[in-house]
């Protein structure tokens, strides 16, 4: 069951490789799948590391949705169509962070949960 949680988070980070290796940025795509690595490592900060790479990443989905479009309605050409794909695409990638709250995941990597029973161990 945790191997299909970290499907999302495992896609994203793909998706945000190939775009960075579609742009020439190749030390980004490799950093992308690197993080991966981290995966593996059960500790806090590498979950929190992942969710903050994830966030970044949604981030930069969104700065190229709107570069994108802002190119293609200068051109006048349809741009509507490639706006909802970018923008589905940030949103995936900014949820898969949050598969690091499941319990699961939480137990696994040993995040704090919000119930007293995890504040009080």
């Amino acid at each position: 069951m945790t191997w299909f949680l970290l499907t999302a988070p495992v896609l994203a980070a793909l998706l945000l490789a190939a775009h960075f290796y579609r742009a020439g940025l190749w030390l980004l795509a490799i950093v992308s799948i690197a993080a991966l690595a981290l995966l593996f490592v059960r500790r806090p900060w590498a979950a929190r590391a992942l969710q903050a790479g994830l966030v970044i990443g949604a981030v930069e989905w969104l700065r190229t949705l709107a570069v994108f479009a802002a190119q293609r309605m200068s051109l006048g050409q349809p741009w509507l169509r490639l706006a909802v794909i970018l923008g589905a695409v940030a949103l995936l990638t900014a949820l898969a962070a949050l598969v690091f709250r499941h319990r699961r995941l939480r137990e696994r990597y040993r995040l704090g949960g919000g119930d007293r029973a995890s504040q009080e161990q």
